[in-house]
């Protein structure tokens, strides 16, 4: 499939925990939104996992490492590695997400993390 947009004011208007905007046989683009004091959860992923920060602050987790993450971040996750995303800010932490290979099913939208949680079998 092929998509040509404004990826930036997407992610800004998403409002969901994750939203899959398009996938391809080696790679896929993710929204999400996270609500001031939320997380993504500790996971861990078998595919490389490439995260750009677009709006808000927070902390990043890998393998018990924390660092400070703002607007403007990227974090690369290789495959295999425990990681969490913390959303220390007073807003919503905004982000643009790739996977490669794809990680979730074209057309996955989960409202809330708890939506996300139950769809995955947490």
């Amino acid at each position: 499939m092929k998509f040509h947009d404004d990826i930036m004011r997407i992610v800004r208007e998403n409002t969901f925990f994750r939203q899959e905007i398009v996938t391809g046989l080696h790679s896929q683009v993710v929204v999400m939104s996270i609500p001031a004091g939320g997380e993504i959860g500790m996971e861990v992923h078998e595919v490389d996992q490439t995260l750009l920060f677009v709006e808000g602050a927070g902390e990043a987790i890998l393998d018990d490492e924390k660092k400070s993450i703002v607007a403007g971040h990227l974090v690369f996750v290789p495959a295999g590695t425990k990681h969490n995303f913390v959303n220390t800010g007073s807003g919503d932490m905004k982000l643009i997400t790739v996977y490669a290979p794809p990680e979730h099913q074209p057309g996955t939208i989960h409202k809330t993390k708890a939506e996300a949680d139950a769809a995955e079998g947490h």
